[in-house]
């Protein structure tokens, strides 16, 4: 399974931007995808995550850090899971990771996902 993550880039503080990830592959509609954030100096964090067809498919997650400013959503049929970004902060500024976890879990783990994409910067200015 390759992921390959776009659409940073720098926005004002309050803006918007809409992240894609795009999955090729071995991959599988059942996959959790999540997206991960690393600020500089600090640990790679959980942001969102959305769970695959089937059982609470399409059920979300989110960290209280993003909750009600962050969207996660897939779309299956293009293999793409997305992440919506409103009432962005200066404290959102990070590399953004998407990745995909074949089994479910607490969905908030790094260890959980098998597979990464590359990462894409987003810059919130003040």
């Amino acid at each position: 399974v390759q992921l390959q993550a776009f659409g940073g880039g720098l926005v004002q503080a309050g803006g918007s931007l809409r992240l894609s990830c795009a999955a090729s592959g071995r991959t599988s509609s059942t996959y959790v995808m999540g997206w991960f954030r690393q600020a500089p100096g600090k640990e790679r964090e959980f942001v969102a995550a959305i769970r695959g067809s089937g059982g609470s498919g399409g059920s979300t997650y989110y960290d209280d850090s993003v909750k009600g400013r962050f969207t996660i959503s897939r779309d299956i049929a293009k293999n793409t899971v997305y992440l919506q970004m409103n009432s962005l902060k200066p404290e959102d500024t990070a590399v953004y990771y998407c990745a995909a976890a074949s089994t479910y879990g607490t969905v908030r783990s790094m260890r959980e996902y098998d597979y990464w994409g590359q990462g894409t910067q987003v810059t919130v200015s003040s």
